[in-house]
């Protein structure tokens, strides 16, 4: 039960201090749509998104509306395309439209699933469908792409690796006149998780129920306004703090998440507990991280604090809710973080402290946007480091670079909206191509043998 305290807090942390579900993402298997017409096929994906998902958006307007609880964006992830393309013949784009025309007519902010499972080697349907993603993603505005290299069970696939960077830089390149849009809703993976609700990432895992239901919270401003009345305390009654404030997070996620399910018929899968930050002032990880003790995001302790704030996050999560899943802890998109932007453009906060905080994080290299001559074997290269982190922490990371055509470093990129905007950040640029070149599987780390 809440009581007058909780709910006045709860109002607080919503007025002022920028807490919010940050999506409610509808997962949807299309198993079942596929044909060897594409056009069959691609018209059996349009009509099961739009009877599954048709009254989504204004069930979640209602929830909004009756519980005063912000729900910023509206989402659909479906199965991952390439195993349509897999038993049909034709363009693998005319699914992507399909899934544009789907996502308009539903009214979701973003759709996600135009991805490929490559850890372990290329099966029917995968080639066609990552060649196929710049295209993709120049021709929609709406569709996310995602392409799995690694896991910590398969190994690195180095052939996806060397693929997946030149298909990130043509992605920019198709969109150079919508600031290299194409490459900001494309993200390479390892160790993707199948009930990830947040974008670009998001598909719906084939050990998913047919249709399900997944809410991604966000709070860093909530945590940071906790974090002000911290003065001292020592770090473990920092990291007590964060799991409270966490739980009370969370509570909201259930909440939400438990309502549009009943209200939907649909089953309620995963709370997302996410720290994922935006570009406005007081809604930042990196202010966080300052407000533990750094002068500076990207200062040496960062990547400690950070470790902290991750695992107190999940440790508070975890207690609110039975259905923790996802990515789940604290996000470090640059150009996202209002904070993290400013220390970039300080220089504060350069790639290689990025990466070491990857290790930490729940995500990876998110939204960096890096000169626009970058060649695609540096964007592959900056992939398999990515993934090997994954592989061997045995934990998710990612890769969402944004080569910043007709760019060089400290010119600006700009994007609008949630996806912020950040200087082009400096690449070391001493070739790799030899080690891109040899293809191959990197193999699994020996831990990886637990059975």
């Amino acid at each position: 039960m809440f009581n007058q305290s909780d709910i006045l807090e709860t109002i607080k942390m919503i007025s002022e201090e920028h807490l919010d579900i940050r999506t409610v993402t509808m997962g949807i298997s299309l198993l079942d749509c596929s044909d060897s017409n594409i056009d069959v096929s691609c018209e059996k994906v349009y009509n099961k998104i739009t009877s599954c998902a048709k009254n989504l958006v204004s069930t979640c307007e209602d929830i909004e509306r009756e519980y005063g609880i912000p729900i910023i964006n509206k989402r659909i992830a479906v199965t991952p395309i390439a195993m349509l393309v897999a038993s049909s013949k034709g363009d693998p784009v005319k699914y992507a439209k399909a899934l544009e025309r789907a996502a308009e007519a539903v009214g979701v902010n973003f759709i996600g699933g135009y991805s490929a499972l490559v850890q372990k080697g290329f099966s029917a349907g995968d080639r066609e469908l990552i060649e196929s993603i710049p295209r993709a993603l120049a021709e929609t505005s709406h569709l996310c792409a995602s392409v799995n290299i690694g896991s910590s069970k398969a190994g690195i696939n180095l052939d996806a690796v060397a693929m997946m960077g030149r298909v990130v830089r043509e992605a920019a390149e198709l969109t150079a006149d919508n600031s290299c849009f194409g490459a900001a809703k494309l993200v390479v993976l390892c160790n993707a998780p199948e009930d990830n609700p947040f974008m670009a990432g998001a598909f719906h895992g084939v050990g998913e129920p047919d249709v399900v239901i997944n809410v991604g919270v966000s709070g860093p401003g909530v945590v940071k306004a906790a974090l002000e009345k911290s003065e001292g305390m020592n770090i473990t009654e920092v990291a007590d703090l964060i799991k409270r404030t966490s739980f009370k997070i969370t509570r909201m996620g259930q909440l939400v998440g438990t309502e549009a399910s009943r209200r939907l018929g649909v089953p309620f899968g995963i709370v997302d507990l996410s720290l994922a930050p935006t570009p406005a002032v007081g809604d930042s990880v990196a202010r966080i991280l300052e407000e533990i003790g750094l002068e500076e995001c990207g200062a040496c302790g960062t990547t400690a604090a950070l470790a902290m704030l991750n695992d107190a996050v999940k440790k508070g999560g975890v207690m609110a809710s039975s259905k923790i899943g996802g990515l789940s802890g604290a996000f470090i998109p640059v150009t996202e973080d209002e904070g993290m932007i400013r220390a970039a453009e300080s220089g504060c906060l350069i790639i290689e402290k990025l990466e070491a905080m990857t290790a930490v994080c729940s995500v990876g290299l998110d939204m960096i946007n890096i000169p626009g001559d970058t060649p695609a074997e540096v964007i592959a290269a900056i992939i398999a480091d990515e993934a090997a982190i994954g592989m061997v922490n045995n934990k998710t990371t990612a890769v969402r670079v944004i080569p910043a055509i007709g760019k060089k470093v400290g010119e600006t990129l700009d994007y609008g909206g949630l996806f912020g905007f950040g200087p082009v950040m400096k690449v070391n640029t001493a070739s790799p191509a030899k080690f891109i070149s040899r293809g191959g599987q990197i193999p699994s780390p020996m831990h990886s043998i637990k059975n």
